[in-house]
Formats: structure tokens, sequence, C-alpha cells
């Protein structure tokens, strides 16, 4: 599989404009595709990696990839479903490993704590509707004051915002899924990836603790203001850049690493779980075709209702995760969104795509065995000029295919 010449110039062309002024554009940004041989398509940087900043992007600036790291947590989660380790359906089980969410409750409309009526399982937090939030997503949470930072202990005390297995809302369900995966391993969840995932990957440089040599390499982080000029500030993730004493590893936006590593895991999802470089067989086939499978066919426009920010410094308003022509359904995997139809970029049934809140987003299309990544540091999330470079990046590489 190969992408035409014209393509390429026009991704770089138009990430070129896009950078063009690191003050209202993007500083800097790093995008490529690959196809299910974990060959690159393409390969396309532009910018520097701080709007202060001489130092060039290049493919292997790493970033923090915040909720990339979802995907990652997952993928040891159903490593662990295969051996029958953990079951998915099984909500004693949850309790019985994390005895401390024994007591959460539900904090309702009118800010009072009511009881559960039913205990969520791996499931359920695996499509985010076990109950839980996030802070920025949501003024209750918000305003309860409880906002999860580096302890696992700031996580137990946030309520739920509605009764499990009711509806969908995003939030610190899978950093719970981590730490089911720490209790029944017995390793910290970065030990435990390291182990199972990114070795047989033939991964380096990704991690929970980012080392010196990949601190010398981080991008700087931005923020977006009203008047759509940039500036750097403090880390967000400040605390893990630092010797790991004890920092909780957020399964759920606790990563650190590169555009060119993350697309490793991409690659192994398009070959059916085993890498196509090293040849290591990650998951099962039949367990990645689960990860593309939609949990959530009964909630169809699940993605159409808004997302309002409840932090504008950190995102911004959602009207709907995916708007395609027509509306048809939408889906939710254990691994992401799911695109259940084709769309105007080009991309096949069920392509599984996420994002982290630095404005990094990752596509995975099985049918058509391509998938990508464009990367980013820059806050709020959603920010639309990064969406358009994903949206055009994207439609680029299948209009290039087309014409291969």
């Amino acid at each position: 599989m190969k992408l035409s010449q014209q393509s390429k110039d026009a991704i770089q062309l138009s990430l070129d404009n896009a950078t063009a002024d690191s003050r209202t554009g993007i500083p800097g940004i790093a995008f490529a595709a690959i196809d299910r041989s974990g060959t690159y398509l393409t390969t396309n940087v532009s910018g520097v990696r701080g709007a202060s900043s001489k130092e060039p992007m290049t493919l292997d600036t790493v970033m923090w990839i915040a909720s990339l790291t979802k995907l990652i947590t997952v993928i040891a989660c159903m490593q662990m479903v295969e051996q029958g380790k953990l079951s998915l359906d099984d909500s004693k089980q949850v309790l019985d490993l994390v005895p401390e969410l024994k007591d959460v409750r539900v904090l309702d409309e009118q800010m009072n704590l009511v009881g559960r009526k039913v205990d969520f399982t791996l499931r359920m937090l695996l499509t985010h509707t076990a109950g839980y939030s996030y802070a920025i997503f949501n003024e209750r949470i918000r305003d309860f004051g409880v906002i999860p930072d580096h302890t696992v202990e700031s996580y137990f005390k946030q309520p739920l915002i509605h009764q499990p297995g009711t509806t969908f809302s995003y939030g610190v369900n899978i950093d719970f899924v981590g730490l089911l995966v720490e209790r029944t391993s017995g390793l910290k969840l970065n030990a435990y990836v390291q182990k199972n995932v990114f070795k047989p990957l033939g991964i380096r440089d990704i991690s929970y603790v980012p080392s010196k040599e990949m601190r010398d390499r981080l991008a700087r982080q931005h923020y977006r203001g009203e008047d759509g000029v940039l500036e750097e500030g403090e880390h967000i993730w400040n605390f893990a850049l630092k010797d790991d004493h004890g920092v909780f590893h957020s399964g759920g936006g606790g990563c650190f690493g590169s555009v060119e590593v993350y697309l490793k895991l991409l690659a192994m999802l398009l070959s059916n779980g085993k890498s196509p470089t090293t040849g290591a067989q990650v998951l099962r086939p039949e367990t990645v075709d689960m990860m593309f499978e939609n949990q959530l066919a009964h909630l169809p426009d699940f993605g159409r209702t808004p997302i309002r920010t409840a932090i504008p410094m950190l995102t911004n308003t959602i009207d709907d995760l995916y708007p395609q022509e027509g509306n048809p359904p939408q889906g939710w995997s254990f691994g992401g969104f799911l695109t259940l139809k084709p769309a105007a970029t080009g991309r096949g049934n069920h392509t599984l795509w996420w994002a982290g809140l630095a404005n990094l987003y990752w596509w995975c299309d099985r049918e058509r065995g391509v998938a990508g990544l464009i990367g980013s540091q820059i806050l709020p999330f959603w920010d639309q000029k990064v969406l358009h470079q994903w949206h055009t990046c994207e439609k680029a590489v299948y209009d290039g295919l087309e014409k291969s």
C-alpha cells in the first residue's frame, strides 16, 4: 500500500500553514499514518516543540498523550480477560479487588449523595456507563470539590453522576480499570504494560514516569486564550515529570509517549493482535474483534448529546463527538468511539478512534487497513485548529490511497 506524493505534499503544506504563526496557530504538530504491515504511508511534522523554543517538532518528540493512555489500559485489561483473570460482567469481582469502591454513591441534580441501586461491572467501566464523569465536563463533580490528582485516594472520593448501567458519561472509569489490572497482576500499571504490552511490540520511550531522556524531548504545553492567542504554561501533569514517588499511574490519562511509538499499538490492532514488526501476539484475534464491537447499540446517539465544558481552560464544549451526514448510529467499543458507517474522510466501517486532552487524535480502520495519529500539546481540548488538521490530513491519506 502506498500514498501518492501529491497527498504527502498536501498534508505537509496544511501543517506548515497551521504552524506559520505560533501565537495564534499551532506551535508544533506531528502526523503519521501506517498500513497493516506497520509501514509508514506518510510522516509529517511541522513547527517547534514550544512557542518559545527553537527545537523542531519531530516524530519522536515526547508528548503527554493524556486519554490516548486509555487504549493501552484497555489492551492490558483485555489480556487479563483472555487469561480468565478478569471478568467483564462480575460486579462482585470488581468490589473484591477494589473494596474502596463499595461505598461510592451517586451525586444527584440537587447535589445530594444517594445510594447505588446496582454495582458496576468491568464492562460498564470499559464503556463509560458505570456512572463516573470528569470534573472538566460536569459542573456537579467540579462543584463537589473532589478532583482526582496524583494519588489513588483522590479517585476513590469521587461520586458517580448517574446510576450504573443507565447511560454514557465519559470519565475516570478507565482509571479504575487500570487499578484492576494492578491488583490482579501485583504490578504497578507502568510495570505491567512495559512487560506485557510495550516490550512485545518493541516499544521504548513510552511511560507513566518519563525518563530524563524522554523529558529532554518533551514538547511544551500551551493554553489558548479566548482571544485565540497561545501561551506556554505549567504542565498539567507536572507531578509525573519528576521521579516516581508513589504517583498514581492513571490508566485513563497518565502516559507520555510519541506519535512514532503509539503507532506500533495501532499497527498491532490492524494486524489482529500481532505485531507486524516483532511477530509477538499481544492479543488474540477474537479479542481484537471484541474491541471493535459496538457496546452501546441501545444508545445510537450518545455522542450527539453536547458535552458542556465545566472548566473552560481545559476543554471546550463538544456539540457532537463525530458529526456525520444523515446522523447514522454512533458506537462505543472497549477501545473508544466507533464510526459505524464510512465517513467523509474516507475511513471505512467500524473505524475506532479516540483523543487526548492536549489535542491528540488517532484512528484505526481495520476495514481499509489504515491507522494514523496527529499530536499537539494545546489546551483546551477540542481545539478547532487541530481538529481541522486532523480531518484534513486523514482525508488526504484516503484520497491518496485511491489515486495510488
